[in-house]
């Protein structure tokens, strides 16, 4: 046999195996999944299409609430699931075909489901494998298929499936999925932050509850917080009437002064004062999701991103020639999210120094600053009896105000704290804590001893004596006053 005659017969032979194998699989019985599946589409299994459209980890709920709507108009079909090992890492499509080709293991079982946050204290159940069968918008039969997060085989996110005997029909399936999606976004009017989960570092959204603060609850210099609130929520008040004026929207609000005067307290108000507005809060770890959150505030808008402390992203800067990363991100995702977006961002910075030069070589993404410094006299004052001290006289709360200058917000809560138990020691159901023992816990704060706390709570750490003239300083302790 010569070589030609070889090589024909290893093709015919090839030919005859190939045959043999097609007609064995032919004859196989079809398994009770994908006969379910292609009895509902009236298609052949080899001939059916899939859309596939993948969503973060946090967009699971809002892509359950989106499936659920879809269904929901189209009379709530029921969910199966399927049974076997090895699922989490197969495709929809893949399980089909082999359970065609006589993989019995793939067979009709219980829907997979998890819990997913929709609030700081809610959850509902999200489908993490299923299918179900219902109809596209133009009436032809299809298979609807969730999936959720395998982390553990390196599949990050979740997916909607959509089978059918036509792409159009699914592709149209599918933009409706995500248009009622967008419609249910658990996200909307919700304060979030970012984090990492413990597994291969993914992002993470969390839920933060919207605080309740009145003005009376935010002690500033007079017209401080009204000036704030007003660039804030009052742009947003009126956002159609400067749009139809061809004014922007986005707006950049940065408060800067000494650690703990109260910047961070005042966005807390800013939130309670703005109910169904979006906040994106990033600090430490979330500040590398900052493309994410802005892409995330611009899609919920009227939204607020809130970067606290920025000035670390700044100091980064100077370490290299090139500039921080991570601030260019910042900057460009100020930029990026558009003139006509209602979207709010409000930086926060102890060191306005270091933030001042990057913000003026890139001027425009901050359109008001506005310092919230120690508090004077009367917003010491004011502070005291916002803590707790408001029942003391006159002459003693005057007293407290000439020996706490220099000090902060954070300072004059954690006095009144530790001046309730001074009083607790005395008798376990006091009524209210005494100027003695308010003196007692300032004199115990003002200690050299003491300097490190000073500083951790925002106030000087070196502080001088108060001349004998001030009323109500005791011979010997002298009282102490800041520099």
């Amino acid at each position: 046999m010569d070589l030609q005659d070889a090589q024909a017969l290893a093709r015919a032979l090839q030919q005859l195996l190939n045959d043999a194998h097609k007609v064995i699989d032919e004859s196989r019985p079809v398994s009770e999944l994908a006969a379910r599946v292609t009895a509902h589409l009236s298609c052949a299994l080899k001939d059916l299409v899939c859309v596939t459209q993948s969503f973060r980890n946090w967009e699971h709920a809002s892509l359950q609430r989106g499936v659920d709507a879809y269904l929901a108009a189209r009379g709530e079909p029921a969910w199966y699931g399927v049974s076997a090992q090895g699922r989490p890492h197969s495709d929809t499509m893949d399980i089909l075909t082999m359970s065609r080709r006589g993989f019995e293991h793939f067979v009709i079982g219980a829907v997979d489901y998890a819990a997913t946050a929709t609030g700081p204290d809610e959850t509902i159940d999200v489908v993490t494998f299923g299918l179900v069968e219902t109809v596209a918008p133009d009436g032809a039969p299809i298979v609807i298929g969730m999936r959720g997060p395998a982390e553990m085989f390196g599949r990050e996110g979740c997916r909607v499936e959509v089978i059918a005997a036509s792409r159009t029909s699914a592709t149209a399936a599918r933009e409706e999925i995500e248009r009622l999606m967008r419609r249910h976004d658990v996200m909307r009017g919700q304060i979030l932050t970012f984090g990492v989960s413990e597994h291969r570092g993914n992002s993470l959204v969390r839920f933060l509850p919207r605080p309740a603060l009145g003005p009376g609850e935010v002690i500033l210099p007079e017209g401080v917080l009204e000036t704030v609130e007003r660039h804030v929520a009052g742009i947003g008040r009126h956002a159609e009437a400067l749009l139809g004026r061809g004014q922007h929207l986005k707006r950049g609000l940065l408060l800067h002064g000494p650690p703990g005067t109260g910047k961070t307290h005042t966005v807390r108000y800013l939130m309670g004062r703005m109910p169904g507005v979006t906040v994106v809060v990033m600090a430490g770890t979330a500040l590398s999701a900052v493309s994410e959150a802005a892409a995330l505030a611009r899609r919920l808008q009227p939204a607020i991103v809130v970067v606290e402390d920025v000035d670390l992203l700044a100091h980064e800067r100077r370490h290299s020639a090139e500039g921080s990363p991570l601030l260019f991100t910042l900057f460009d995702a100020m930029d990026g999210i558009g003139a006509d977006a209602d979207v709010t961002f409000v930086l926060t910075t102890n060191r306005v120094d270091l933030l001042e030069e990057a913000l003026a070589d890139r001027p425009g993404r901050v359109d008001l600053a506005v310092e919230v410094p120690r508090p004077n006299a009367l917003c010491r004052a004011a502070l005291l009896r916002l803590y707790g001290a408001a029942h003391l006289a006159g002459p003693d709360l005057e007293r407290l105000v000439a020996r706490t200058e220099g000090m902060t917000a954070s300072f004059f809560k954690e006095l009144l704290r530790r001046a309730v138990l001074e009083s607790l020691r005395e008798d376990p159901v006091p009524d209210r804590p005494g100027m003695g023992h308010l003196t007692a816990a300032l004199e115990e704060m003002l200690r050299g001893r003491e300097a490190l706390t000073r500083s951790l709570l925002g106030a000087p750490r070196t502080v001088r004596p108060v001349p004998r003239s001030v009323p109500g300083v005791t011979e010997g302790t002298e009282g102490l006053l800041s520099e």
